[in-house]
């Protein structure tokens, strides 16, 4: 077992099970699609909630493990050459998890980099435009006049779905037809956009029924499920 005793963030957060991977998260859609990775490849891991409420983000223990004081983060106690590894950025982690459990990243170089660049059209394009989107209309649509911001923003999101909705009339998944990071990466944010954001009828999202599909089995696998809920 590594010694994680020198990590600051495991102060204020001490972990029950050290042997184990440590998750600082939140159930939003970026911090969903680790969990739902965890879950997915079977790696054990302790979570930990961190409370935005009580700006926990802020605090000096969390920013010893991510400077940008976002969610998700990780420290693994098991990391590369067995030393502790501490990681933050969704995209980073999902692409470390699947590299150390040896799953849903391809190992074929062409199908690999395929669901890389997948994975960067939602690091730089779908979370960026849904989450913006999603606060003007879920937040701060009735404050602000201008509608021109979020309808900069609906248009963008509608194009975006139509670049995956093109793709998932082709294949099974985002990223061909294996079930990969890709995927866990693009579904929470659909399903937050359609969902707690309530901008499903702004987008027009009935006219994207292969994106529709795909994220109802996205929904339907136990591990997906399980990992929804996680921090509890």
């Amino acid at each position: 077992m590594s010694e994680l005793s020198t990590f600051p963030i495991t102060k204020k957060w001490p972990p029950r099970h050290p042997d184990q991977l440590q998750l600082y998260s939140l159930p939003t859609p970026n911090g969903i699609k680790v969990s739902i990775m965890l879950e997915e490849a079977g790696i054990p891991y302790e979570a930990h909630k961190v409370r935005l409420d009580q700006q926990d983000q802020l605090s000096p223990e969390f920013l010893s493990l991510n400077p940008n004081n976002k969610i998700p983060a990780i420290l693994d106690p098991n990391g590369p050459a067995g030393k502790p590894l501490a990681l933050f950025e969704s995209g980073a982690i999902l692409i470390y998890l699947a590299e150390k459990s040896g799953k849903f990243l391809p190992k074929d170089p062409q199908k690999r980099y395929q669901t890389i660049q997948w994975l960067m059209f939602q690091m730089g394009g779908v979370g960026p435009m849904f989450g913006q989107l999603g606060f003007f209309v879920k937040f701060a649509g009735k404050d602000i006049e201008d509608k021109r911001p979020r309808d900069r923003y609906a248009a963008e999101s509608t194009r975006l779905l139509g670049v995956l909705d093109k793709q998932l009339r082709r294949h099974s998944w985002v990223a061909g037809d294996e079930y990969t990071i890709a995927d866990m990466a693009i579904f929470p944010w659909v399903r937050t956009l359609t969902g707690f954001y309530g901008a499903g009828d702004l987008v027009g999202i009935k006219n994207f029924p292969n994106v529709l599909a795909a994220l109802d089995k996205f929904l339907s696998r136990p591990a997906v499920a399980k990992g929804l809920e996680v921090p509890s």
